[in-house]
């Protein structure tokens, strides 16, 4: 079983920077990709960043420049983090972290960013 637990969310204006943390928990053994998505009210959730067991990491459109995802492994934990810049209102969402462990997804509860124009 694996424990994914978001934090970092907060309230910031258009154009501050934000740092979400995720830390799966429980084993670090075969996690592979892990990522971040987020949805707004009223909208399907959507991928903002993943990466790979690996390191590569691929990003949604609308944030390509603006985030970096990246990874820190350990023996009992992996953290994943999202590095949020030059933010805008449209970014305004719900951000949850998604962990692949064999054939089995993982959800956190996700954190709330807001970003006021």
């Amino acid at each position: 079983q694996v424990q994914v637990v978001e934090s970092g969310g907060g309230l910031v204006q258009t154009g501050e920077s934000l740092r979400l943390s995720c830390v799966a928990s429980g084993t670090a053994f075969r996690i592979n990709d892990m990522a971040w998505y987020r949805q707004a009210p009223g909208k399907q959730r959507e991928l903002v960043a993943l990466i790979t067991r690996d390191g590569s990491a691929n990003y949604g459109d609308s944030v390509k420049g603006r985030f970096t995802i990246s990874r820190e492994n350990a023996n009992a934990k992996i953290t994943v983090y999202l590095q949020m810049n030059s933010l805008k209102p449209e970014d305004t969402a719900r951000y949850y972290c998604k962990v692949e462990r064999f054939s089995s997804s993982y959800w956190g509860q996700g954190t709330q960013v807001t970003v006021s124009s």
